[in-house]
C-alpha cells in the first residue's frame, strides 16, 4: 500500500508562484510514474503534468507548459510541482497520482487559489 500526501497549496496573487509537494510513504515508490492533476469547481478532473519513474521524461498539458515545472526526489520519495505565473484559472484543487503496474494511488487533495 502507498500513501501519497499533498502539501504546498495556499492563497496567490496572480502571477504569483506556488510549489507543490506530493509525498509517497508506504511501500517502495520509485517504479512508479506520477502525475499531477486538477480539478475546478463544476469541472471534470484534468491531468496537467506527468514524470517517469527515472525523471527523465515529463509532459505537460498545454495549458500549463512554459509555467509549471514537475521533477522527484526518488530519495525523499516526493513528487513536486513547481507552478510560476499562475492565473485565476488555475484555481483547482491539486491532486498527484502514483501509477504503476502493481498500483494505482491518490493523495487527497491541496487547494490551490489564485485571486486577487
Amino acid at each position: 500500500q502507498l500513501k501519497l500526501v499533498e502539501s504546498g497549496g495556499g492563497l496567490v496573487q496572480p502571477g504569483g508562484s506556488l510549489r507543490l509537494s506530493c509525498a509517497a510513504s508506504g511501500v517502495a515508490s520509485d517504479h512508479y510514474g506520477v502525475g499531477w492533476f486538477r480539478q475546478a469547481p463544476g469541472k471534470e478532473r484534468e491531468p496537467i503534468s506527468c514524470i517517469s519513474s527515472s525523471g527523465a521524461s515529463t509532459n505537460y498539458a498545454d495549458s500549463v507548459k512554459g509555467r509549471f515545472t514537475i521533477s522527484r526526489d526518488n530519495a525523499k520519495r516526493t513528487v513536486y510541482l513547481q507552478m510560476n505565473s499562475l492565473k485565476p484559472e488555475d484555481t483547482a484543487v491539486y491532486y498527484c497520482r502514483f501509477a504503476s503496474f502493481v498500483g494505482d494511488y491518490w493523495g487527497q487533495g491541496t487547494q490551490v487559489t489564485v485571486s486577487s
